[in-house]
C-alpha cells in the first residue's frame, strides 16, 4: 500500500505552517493533497507568481445567475499551513491538488436548502461553506470542536490562544523530545480521535455535509494512491481520523456522493486583508490576531525584540516619545511574565501587557491603536495584473494602474481638482463604480476651495468589492460599458421623477454620454406624467447642480437645458395651485422648495424676470400662509421688485391687532429666514418687530415664542449680537427723545448719588 502522511493543522496557524514545511521537507512526498475546492487546481500555479502576495483568497462564483448571491472565499495568509504546503510543492516541483468537495456541489446543495434566507457572501476559511457572520459560537464547545478542534484542545488546557497552546505543548515539548518532524502530527491525530469520539453528533444537515466532504477526500486520496507511492495530505485536524487507514469501502463513499449535482462556477485569486482574517470582522473561523501571526511566522529571530520595535514605530508615528530604553524594558517585562507563567517564550498576552505598561503608560487608547495596526494589521494582498478573471475586473485593474490609484485596505483621503485631466478621470471612475454598487470611494464634504472643480473622497478597498465587480460583469466588459448599461436599466425601472433626476446627476458625474439620451427621455416621460408641481420643484435644484457639474467637466448638457427650461415653465404656471390648502408641515416643505427653485435660477441661466413675475402674482393672496407670504416678500425685496418701505408696510399690516400672532410670527420667520442682516440694517423694520413683540397679549405670547426662537436661533451668533445691540439702541433713542427738563433730572439724580447728597 502506498505510504500516506496526514498533516492535521489549525487553519491560519503559524505553528502549524512551520510544522507542515518541516514535515514535507523531511518526507518528500510524490504528491500533496490539500483541503480546498478541486476547481481551483488550475489556479495553483499562480501561487508561485512573484506578484501574488498574501493575504489572498480563492474566489468562487457561479457563471450563471446572480454571482453576488452565491460567492465563496478560501483565504490564505503567509502563515496558513495550506499556503505553505502549496508553496513548498511548487518549489519542489511536486504535484499538488485540492481534495475537498467541489465548490459547484456546495453551491447547488445550498441553493436547494433555504437559499433565500442565507447571506449573500460566504467566507470559507477551511473549506466549510459558512455564511458571513455565522461562524461557530465560541461559547458552544461542540461547535468549536468541529470548527477549530485545536482551539478546543487549547481551551480545555486553559489557554485563551490556540497558538500559545500549539507552541507550548506541540512545538516545544515534542520538538525537544524527538527529532521526527511527523511527531506533532501523530500527536494531533491521536488527540483528534479522542475529540471526535467524545463530540456529540452534529445536526442532520451539517452531518450530511461533513460526511460528503470526508467521502470526497477519501476518494481523492484513493485516486492519488493509484499513481503515487508517497502521498501527503494537509487538512484540518478534525478530518484526520476520517482519512486514517483502514479507510471504509470505496463503494460506501460512492453511495454518499451519488447524485450530487454541480453548478458551473468560475474561480480566481483576489486580494484579501488581515482585517478580514480577524474574527471580530464577522469571519466565522478567522483568527483574532493575524498581524501577530504573520510576525511569528516571518520573523527570523528575536521575535519579541522585533515586535516591540514595530510597536515603538507605530507609537512614534503618532508623535509619542518612545525611546530605546522603553523597548528594552518592555522586552524584559514580557520575558519575565512568560517565566512567571511557566511559558518557554512570551506570547501575545505577555507582549500586550508589557506594551500597555511600558510603552503606552496604561493608556488603553494607545493599546487599541497597536492592536488595530499591528495585532490585526492592515495588510492587503496583491495579485498579478494578468491574473485570469472576468473582463470587467481586468479593465478595472488596468484603469486603477493608469490613474495611479492602487487599491488599499488603508483608508485614505483624496482631493481632486477636476481641472486636471488625471483627477477628472479619477472622479469619473469613482462615480462609475458607485453606479455599479462598488463603493470603493465615499464622497466627503468638500475640504479644499469653494469652486465646483473640487471633489473630496475617502478610498478604502474591501475584498468583497471583488464580488461586486463580478456581479456587475454581466453588464459589460469595461467599467464604462457596465456603468452605461446599469444607468439605462435604472432609467427604465425608475418609478418617481426624483429617481430619474438623481440618475441624471449620476450620469453626468460619471460622464456616461451614451446613457444620457435614454435617461433624459425617461425624465421627459416622468415629467409629463407627473402633475404634482411639488415634485417638479424637488427635482429642479438637482438638475441645476447637474448642469453646473456638466459645465465644469466639459460635458455636453444642451439637451438637459431644454428639459430644465420646460420644467421651470411648468413650475411657474402651476405655482398658484401648489400654494393652496397647505398645513403646517406642507407649508414648511413648500418654503424649502421655493428657496431651492430660487437658488437654481442663476445656475440654469434662465430669465429670472418670469420667475419674479410668478412670485408677484401670489404674494398678496389672502389664503397664503404667513411663512410663505413673508418668504416670497423677502425674495421680491432682494430682487428690487418690492421697495423696503413697501415691505415695512406689509409687515405692519400683518402685525396689527386683528391678525393672529402666529401668522405674524410666521411672516417674520419667512422674511428673515437665512439671515438676520435685514433687521440689522433696516431700523424701521426692526422697530416694527420690536413694537409688535411688546404688544403681544400674555395668553398669545407662549404660542409665538417657539416660532420666534426657531427663527432667531438659526441666525449666526454675530448677527444675533448685532440685532441685540440695535434693539438696545432703540430703547436709548426713546430716552433721548424726552424733554430737556426730564433729561436734566436724570443727570442730577446720578450726580446726587455720587456725591451722597439726599434727594430734595
Amino acid at each position: 500500500m502506498p505510504d500516506t502522511r496526514l498533516l492535521g493543522v489549525r487553519h491560519h496557524g503559524p505553528g502549524s505552517a512551520r510544522a507542515v514545511r518541516r514535515a514535507l521537507e523531511a518526507y518528500q512526498p510524490d504528491i500533496v493533497l490539500i483541503e480546498g475546492p478541486p476547481e481551483a487546481d488550475k489556479l495553483i500555479e499562480w501561487a508561485g507568481h512573484e506578484d501574488l502576495r498574501p493575504p489572498v483568497a480563492l474566489l468562487a462564483y457561479p457563471q450563471h445567475g446572480d454571482p453576488a448571491a452565491r460567492a465563496a472565499f478560501w483565504p490564505f495568509g503567509d502563515f496558513s499551513p495550506e499556503w505553505q504546503a502549496i508553496r513548498w510543492a511548487l518549489e519542489a516541483k511536486v504535484p499538488v491538488r485540492f481534495c475537498d468537495l467541489p465548490a459547484g456541489v456546495r453551491f447547488t446543495s445550498r441553493k436547494k436548502a433555504d437559499a433565500q434566507s442565507e447571506p449573500p457572501v460566504v467566507a470559507e476559511p477551511d473549506g466549510d461553506a459558512v455564511p458571513e457572520g455565522t461562524g461557530a459560537d465560541p461559547a458552544d464547545p461542540d461547535a468549536l470542536a468541529r470548527r477549530d478542534p485545536i482551539g478546543a484542545l487549547a481551551a480545555v488546557a486553559g489557554y485563551d490562544d490556540p497558538e500559545r497552546w500549539w507552541e507550548d505543548v506541540v512545538e516545544h515539548q515534542i520538538a525537544e523530545s524527538t527529532d521526527d518532524p511527523m511527531a506533532p502530527f501523530e500527536a494531533i491525530a491521536s488527540a483528534m480521535g479522542v475529540v471526535r469520539q467524545a463530540a456529540p453528533e452534529p445536526p442532520p444537515r451539517e452531518k450530511l455535509h461533513e460526511d460528503r466532504r470526508e467521502a470526497h477526500m477519501r476518494q481523492a486520496l484513493r485516486t492519488a494512491r493509484r499513481t503515487h507511492d508517497r502521498v501527503a495530505v494537509v487538512c484540518g485536524a478534525w478530518h484526520v481520523p476520517a482519512l486514517t487507514d483502514p479507510l471504509p469501502p470505496a463503494a460506501a463513499d460512492a453511495r454518499t456522493l451519488k447524485g450530487l449535482a454541480k453548478t458551473r462556477i468560475g474561480m480566481t485569486w483576489v486580494p484579501w486583508t488581515h482585517g478580514r482574517l480577524a474574527s471580530w470582522q464577522g469571519y466565522g473561523a478567522g483568527v483574532s490576531s493575524p498581524g501577530w501571526y504573520h510576525h511569528l511566522f516571518t520573523a527570523p529571530d528575536r521575535v519579541i525584540e522585533r515586535w516591540m520595535t514595530a510597536v515603538a514605530g507605530v507609537l512614534r508615528g503618532e508623535g509619542l516619545p518612545i525611546s530605546s530604553a522603553h523597548i528594552i524594558e518592555a522586552v524584559r517585562l514580557a520575558d519575565a511574565l512568560a517565566t512567571l507563567r511557566g511559558r518557554p517564550l512570551a506570547g501575545l498576552a505577555e507582549v500586550t501587557e508589557a506594551t500597555r505598561a511600558v510603552l503606552c503608560d496604561g493608556d488603553e487608547l494607545r493599546v487599541q491603536l497597536v492592536n488595530r495596526k499591528l495585532v490585526v494589521g492592515e495588510r492587503l494582498g496583491e495579485i498579478p495584473a494578468d491574473m485570469p478573471g472576468v473582463p470587467l475586473a481586468r479593465d478595472l485593474a488596468a484603469t486603477q494602474r493608469s490613474l495611479r490609484l492602487p487599491p488599499s485596505a488603508l483608508a485614505r483621503d483624496l482631493d481632486l481638482d477636476l481641472r486636471r485631466g488625471i483627477d477628472a478621470d479619477r472622479s469619473r471612475l469613482l462615480h462609475r463604480l458607485r453606479l455599479l454598487d462598488v463603493p470603493w470611494g465615499q464622497p466627503l464634504e468638500q475640504r479644499r476651495g469653494k469652486g465646483t472643480f473640487w471633489e473630496s473622497w475617502r478610498l478604502e478597498w474591501e475584498p468583497e468589492f471583488a464580488v461586486d465587480v463580478i456581479a456587475a460583469s454581466g453588464y459589460g466588459a469595461t467599467v464604462l460599458a457596465a456603468a452605461t448599461a446599469v444607468a439605462v436599466e435604472e432609467a427604465g425601472t425608475a418609478v418617481t421623477l426624483g429617481d430619474v433626476t438623481t440618475l441624471v446627476e449620476k450620469c453626468l458625474l460619471a460622464d456616461l454620454p451614451d446613457a444620457l439620451a435614454p435617461v433624459l427621455a425617461a425624465l421627459d416621460e416622468r415629467m409629463a406624467l407627473d402633475t404634482d408641481v411639488a415634485h417638479l420643484m424637488d427635482a429642479l435644484p438637482a438638475l441645476a447642480r447637474t448642469l453646473r457639474y456638466g459645465d465644469v467637466r466639459g460635458t455636453d448638457v444642451g439637451s438637459l437645458r431644454v428639459v430644465t427650461a420646460t420644467m421651470l415653465t411648468r413650475i411657474r404656471i402651476g405655482l398658484p395651485k401648489a400654494l393652496t390648502n397647505l398645513d403646517d408641515d406642507a407649508t414648511r416643505a413648500m418654503r424649502a422648495r421655493l428657496d431651492g427653485v430660487h437658488s437654481a435660477i442663476p445656475l440654469l441661466e434662465a430669465d429670472a424676470g418670469e420667475w419674479y413675475d410668478a412670485l408677484a402674482r401670489v404674494v398678496d393672496r389672502d389664503d397664503l400662509p404667513g411663512l410663505l407670504a413673508g418668504r416670497i416678500a423677502r425674495l421680491l425685496v432682494d430682487a428690487g421688485r418690492i421697495a423696503r418701505e413697501e415691505a415695512g408696510r406689509r409687515l405692519a399690516q400683518v402685525l396689527t391687532v386683528g391678525v393672529p400672532p402666529a401668522r405674524g410670527a410666521g411672516w417674520i420667520e419667512g422674511f428673515v429666514a437665512g439671515g438676520g442682516l435685514v433687521l440689522v440694517h433696516d431700523e424701521p423694520l426692526l422697530r416694527l418687530v420690536d413694537q409688535w413683540l411688546a404688544g403681544i397679549p400674555d395668553d398669545a405670547f407662549t404660542e409665538v415664542v417657539p416660532l420666534l426662537r426657531r427663527t432667531f436661533g438659526a441666525f449666526p451668533a454675530p448677527q444675533r449680537r448685532a440685532i441685540g445691540e440695535r434693539v438696545r439702541n432703540l430703547g436709548r433713542a426713546v430716552t433721548v427723545a424726552a424733554g430737556p427738563h426730564e433729561r436734566g433730572e436724570i443727570v442730577l439724580a446720578t450726580v446726587r448719588a455720587l456725591l451722597g447728597v439726599p434727594d430734595e
